[in-house]
Parts: structure tokens; C-alpha cells; sequence
């Protein structure tokens, strides 16, 4: 059997009890829903900025269509119900608008 020191003991039980590490992700989740809601505000007004030509323009949608994948992980990892189904269809729905742009729009840009 190992011997823990006492205060080793007491973290390691705090962070394996039932419950805690969910309330870890939630918290996480929180956050990271909060951040990803704000990633998209930014993401849109980027759009609406557009760009002086077709190669800026290029640019703003490709990193449009990485930041809509990488919002919708975040929605399909925390969120649930109507909720999710209606954010994940959002940005997945743009993702899918705007990679089409890039590939008929895009090439050697």
C-alpha cells in the first residue's frame, strides 16, 4: 500500500469524489460557451468587414469556416435540448456556407 502524504491524500480524494470532476466541466463548459458566443459575434462582424478583394475576402471566410468548427465543438460538448440542436445548426449551417465560397471562390487565393 502507498503512503500519501496528508495533503497529497486530501487533493487527490477531493478531485476524485463523485461529482467533482462534472462539476469541473460544467464550470469549464460555461466558460468555454460563453467564449465560443463571442468568437461568433466577432466572427460575424468580420464578415460584415469583408474585404478590399477577392484575397482578403478569402481570408476573412476561411477563418470564418475554422472558428464556425471550432464553436460548434463546443456547442455539441455543452449544451443539450433545443438549445444545442439550434446553435449546432447555426454555425454548422455558416461552416457549411462559407467552405462552399472558399471552394468555388478560393482556389490559389
Amino acid at each position: 500500500m502507498l503512503a500519501f502524504p496528508s495533503r497529497t491524500a486530501l487533493v487527490l480524494a477531493v478531485l476524485l469524489a463523485p461529482g467533482s470532476l462534472h462539476a469541473q466541466s460544467d464550470a469549464a463548459c460555461a466558460r468555454d460557451v460563453l467564449v465560443a458566443g463571442s468568437m461568433q459575434r466577432q466572427a460575424i462582424e468580420q464578415l460584415e468587414g469583408g474585404g478590399d478583394d477577392e484575397a482578403s475576402l478569402c481570408r476573412v471566410w476561411r477563418r470564418h469556416v475554422e472558428t464556425m468548427r471550432r464553436i460548434a465543438g463546443v456547442y455539441g460538448r455543452c449544451l443539450s435540448g433545443p438549445e444545442r440542436t439550434e446553435r449546432l445548426s447555426q454555425v454548422q449551417s455558416s461552416e457549411k456556407e462559407f467552405a462552399g465560397l472558399v471552394r468555388s471562390r478560393c482556389r490559389g487565393l
